[in-house]
């Protein structure tokens, strides 16, 4: 046996070995040098009846080519997990929800090099992802049609399959290949976790701009401070737009729109009707009506309430309703037609508005606005169900899970 011969056996035993103990594919993977230190299986929080989790242990699956594996470092709650858990409207149950997540790179497919954007991709990279477009190829980072992405899955809102990790309630989640994932190692942990939610608001000010009413010096109404509203304050802060007014019922919440940029804040607690409330919201203008008005409630009323804050000729950006909320009663000659109201409707973002996102959040930070305070309270995955009830309680604003 030559010595060539003898390299090439042991060459083929490291090789095998490594397959082994990483638990890739055909030896088909990129893994940093701890790779041992993975564990053998990951825990998830699952969601096994209405306001029930229950800790789940799972193995780690086998990787594909063009997967990428993910240790989770924190999650934010959403509206949609908290409708999840209350009434399951999805028909989801079993499920590991989160969506707002983001972690580190431990392990890539052979074939993972780049994210969505054309990023480089390495082992330690921190990432977020949240949707899957592998039945849809047409939605893409330059899609001229400027899709949005509301008909694809989503991590956190998948069926319970044999992965299982396909939430980020979760120590690991598995990022399968047709999925957009963005490398964000320049954002702190908090910006990171609020980037979904925050490409919501970037989205809906981009479809408040084709209107051709959203201008510089426009006077903008928002209402309802939880932290859809206020990124929404945040987002016109950051393109220089200052008259701003906040509309809500809470104190706390009035305050910190102030804080994101919010000039003047009306609280709907303190008018009788809502003509004394529009006569509120034109005071705090300085006797005139918005230009224009995001409503950011899931409520039917307030979606009533919002034409009279209106001017004429002005514009209505309706992005409150995730979810079925029930109908609303509008008069369609006083509130649109004889007003000339322009109104446009937003869901979630296209994959070009998530990108643009990590801008806003360093422009944000970098004009003092402390995004970051969105993030009030923070749990373990043991006390996720005391999460949901801080957030159901609205004690606080973005509730999120961290990882140790």
């Amino acid at each position: 046996m030559t010595n060539i011969d003898i390299e090439q056996i042991v060459k083929q035993v490291l090789e095998g070995m490594a397959t082994e103990s990483t638990g890739c594919k055909n030896g088909a993977c990129k893994c940093n040098e701890s790779a041992n230190s993975i564990p053998k299986t990951s825990r998830v929080a699952m969601l096994t009846e209405l306001e029930h989790y229950e800790i789940k242990e799972y193995p780690i699956p086998e990787l594909g080519d063009d997967d990428i594996f993910v240790k989770v470092e924190g999650c934010g709650i959403c509206g949609t997990d908290a409708h999840e858990f209350k009434r399951d409207p999805f028909g989801l149950i079993p499920v590991v929800l989160g969506h707002e997540g983001t972690g580190e790179i431990v392990k890539m497919g052979k074939n993972v090099t780049k994210d969505s954007a054309g990023k480089p991709l390495n082992v330690g990279d921190k990432v977020v992802s949240c949707m899957i477009f592998k039945d849809n190829p047409e939605i893409t980072m330059f899609d001229l049609n400027k899709q949005n992405v509301g008909g694809a899955d989503v991590y956190g809102l998948l069926p319970d399959d044999d992965v299982h990790l396909n939430g980020w309630f979760a120590d690991y989640i598995v990022i399968r290949g047709g999925s957009t994932i963005f490398n964000v190692s320049d954002l702190d942990l908090y910006s990171r976790i609020l980037i979904e939610p925050c490409a919501v608001l970037i989205h809906a000010v981009e479809r408040a701009k084709t209107t051709g009413i959203l201008r510089f010096n426009s006077r903008v109404v928002v209402q309802g401070c939880g932290p859809i509203g206020l990124i929404c304050i945040a987002v016109l802060r950051t393109m220089g737009i200052e008259n701003i007014v906040a509309v809500d019922g809470e104190e706390k919440r009035l305050e910190f729109a102030k804080e994101l940029g919010a000039g003047n804040v009306v609280n709907f607690k303190d008018y009788k009707g809502n003509e004394a409330l529009s006569e509120g919201v034109k005071e705090a203008f300085g006797g005139y009506l918005s230009d224009f008005a995001f409503q950011c409630t899931g409520s039917p009323i307030a979606h009533a309430n919002i034409y009279k804050f209106i001017r004429n000729g002005g514009g209505l950006c309706e992005l409150g309703f995730f979810i079925n909320g029930g109908d609303a009663t509008i008069n369609p000659h006083f509130d649109i037609c004889s007003k000339e109201i322009t109104v446009v409707g937003s869901w979630v973002y296209t994959l070009r508005d998530y990108a643009t996102t990590f801008d806003f959040l360093k422009r944000a930070k970098g004009i003092g606005l402390p995004i970051e305070k969105l993030i009030t309270h923070m749990y373990s995955l043991d006390t996720i169900i005391e999460g949901h009830e801080t957030d159901l309680a609205m004690k606080g604003l973005k509730i999120a899970i961290i990882n140790q």
